[in-house]
């Protein structure tokens, strides 16, 4: 591309209306549903407030400055992913494909999720809530046995919504009832994207700000319910000896990668829209601490709620063993009582010992239904549905929380989708005589003809695989090439050069020195002990079996070779396209010295000999 298309190029570029969209698009999209049922669970098994010390620490020396590099590289370059790691050096091109297919392949299961919540959504307004009770047996004799040897709420979740099948193995059929929620929120993506940065900007007023909405009148009421303080108590009470544990330190660091959206090629591409002189320095630190602030602020009200349930069920416990001991012995006028119940059990435990334990007494622990509670779907569809039926005016507080699910899933679609649509755009992959509306419209089709794997009764079962390892080792890689490409192709003082020309000053030394050091031995300390953690056991999953003897707990269940090696391949093919994009263009500069390649330092095309020279200058 000469001088004159390429300037033509990024004048056509979109731009955002204001500052404010841009912000909370970005905002949006690294605030997701991670924030709501993963970081309360780390902090509740980790320690509690003593988890925040590795989080923190992550945050500071990891997670910021990826995120700094990532909207600083995206503004100065004014490309996609593609677009961004190609310029910087023909060899990286495949760190921008990767990008883009973990943002499909991510895009995949993230709207499925959103599927989930809508068909939640609807039967929110039911009275009562439908997952509060077990539906009749059809011959009106009783209720579902396989409901009552559950609960009505795991009932619900994994047969009425999902009917997940036994295990992996069993893929059983549509469930089309979730095919329709599926296109409904595919539909409801397009809509909101349709026309780019454009209609998303307007979207994100609406679906960035109205989580935080929710949650301020979830804390209002969790406060007040009884249990509460038990919960928080239970939430943020430190166990420091917890820290000497490796493992507490690696899911902090992929907790806040994770959760910033880091490599997924989406930063990169909203920050291209930004205008060349804009401060993204500060623009990293606002949407990082946002970001980490959220996931505090929505654990205050998560674990109140959860506090209440346990205490709900706490008192169902003790007022069943309170019955059974009324029945048992003859207690007159003097009433057992929750307050009182500890005192009674050792006085009838000491005068009549055997009599007691012929009862076979629940026990009945505040801690161990703490315990209980769950992460990811488990902790939206099960666990929380689950508290809100005990809560008066439980439809309200169903549909409220449904509706701030799903706004924290669309914002973060709108990531994934442009990590996809922007680097294809940039290419030029889209037809000359084909709107972009229509364009968009077919990855869309595409996305949701390929999501029906996870409406099959075996769907469950898929997204978890695709959610465990396409997000996590792919992104890893991606990342560490970023920052090499950054540091070692670019150069760090050129790219100090383009900061200070955007923002009017140059990085300070804390940043160089993570760029240049703390943060790539970072990445690769998590990347190794990561893979070193999963090849020392073969992976399990958890199967719904009504035949499994322990039912209703989930079984765990080995993966099979071809199930397995469907999970190694989601997790290297992403990243393949890095080395075969760079054994491809090192052949054909060897078979073609004198093709050209796009030089990001002179804007002109430059030969293999210009290519060495430049790197060399680097």
């Amino acid at each position: 591309m000469d001088t004159a298309s390429e300037t033509s190029s990024v004048q056509e570029r979109p731009k955002w209306d204001n500052k404010v969209q841009y912000l909370l698009t970005c905002v949006g999209f690294a605030v997701g549903l991670g924030n709501i049922w993963r970081f309360p669970y780390l902090c509740q098994i980790y320690g509690g407030g003593a988890f925040l010390i590795p989080y923190l620490i992550a945050l500071v020396f990891e997670g910021l400055p990826l995120l700094y590099l990532e909207l600083a590289i995206g503004q100065s370059l004014r490309k996609g992913s593609i677009g961004v790691w190609h310029s910087i050096s023909p060899l990286l091109g495949g760190v921008g494909v990767a990008s883009m297919v973990v943002s499909f392949l991510v895009g995949l299961f993230y709207n499925t999720i959103l599927a989930w919540v809508l068909w939640y959504f609807f039967h929110s307004f039911e009275d009562p809530l439908p997952w509060s009770q077990c539906p009749i047996n059809d011959n009106l004799e009783g209720y579902v046995e396989e409901c009552v040897s559950s609960t009505p709420v795991n009932y619900y979740w994994y047969r009425q919504t999902l009917n997940i099948s036994p295990d992996i193995e069993q893929s059983g059929s549509l469930q089309w009832t979730l095919v329709l929620c599926l296109a409904t929120a595919w539909s409801i993506v397009y809509i909101c994207f349709i026309r780019g940065i454009e209609t998303i900007g307007k979207a994100v007023y609406v679906t960035a700000t109205f989580p935080y909405l929710v949650l301020t009148i979830f804390l209002v009421r969790a406060l007040t319910l009884p249990g509460a303080t038990d919960g928080l108590q239970y939430l943020f009470t430190p166990d420091w000896t917890l820290l000497t544990n490796p493992q507490v330190w690696l899911d902090a660091a992929t907790q806040i990668f994770f959760s910033l959206s880091l490599a997924f090629g989406g930063l990169i591409a909203f920050s291209s829209y930004n205008p060349k002189k804009n401060d993204c320095e500060r623009d990293a630190l606002f949407v990082g601490i946002i970001n980490s602030a959220t996931s505090l602020y929505a654990s205050i009200p998560i674990f109140a709620i959860l506090g209440f349930k346990a205490t709900s069920n706490f008192n169902s416990c003790v007022n069943s063993n309170i019955l059974d001991l009324t029945n048992a012995f003859d207690i007159g006028d003097r009433n057992i009582t929750i307050e009182n119940y500890d005192s009674w059990l050792r006085d009838l435990n000491a005068s009549d010992p055997d009599r007691v334990s012929s009862l076979n007494l629940k026990h009945c622990v505040l801690k161990n239904f703490l315990d209980q509670s769950a992460s990811g779907t488990g902790l939206a569809f099960i666990v929380f549905t689950e508290a809100v039926i005990e809560m008066p005016g439980s439809q309200v507080w169903a549909v409220l929380f449904f509706v701030m699910l799903f706004s924290l899933g669309l914002s973060s679609m709108f990531g994934n989708l442009e990590g996809v649509l922007t680097p294809l755009l940039d290419l030029h992959m889209v037809p000359r005589w084909m709107p972009k509306e229509i364009f968009t419209g077919l990855i869309c089709v595409v996305n949701f003809l390929v999501a029906l794997i996870f409406t099959l009764g075996s769907g469950n079962y898929w997204l978890e695989i695709f959610n465990s390892y396409v997000g996590s080792v792919p992104l890893l890689v991606i990342a560490f090439f970023e920052i090499i490409a950054v540091v070692c192709f670019y150069g760090i003082k050129r790219f100090s050069d383009d900061i200070e020309q955007m923002t009017g000053r140059r990085p300070n030394l804390f940043w160089r020195c993570c760029w240049m050091g703390i943060s790539p031995v970072m990445l690769l300390v998590v990347l190794v002990a990561y893979v070193v953690v999963q090849v020392q056991k073969h992976p399990t999953y958890p199967a719904w079996n009504p035949q499994y003897e322990n039912f209703p707990e989930t079984e765990e269940k080995p993966y099979s070779t071809w199930v397995f090696s469907i999970c190694v391949l989601l997790s290297s093919v992403p990243v393949i396209s890095i080395p075969i994009v760079a054994l491809y263009r090192l052949i054909r500069r060897h078979t073609h010295p004198h093709s050209g390649y796009p030089n990001p330092y002179t804007n002109q095309s430059y030969t293999d000999d210009t290519h060495t020279q430049s790197f060399k200058q680097i």
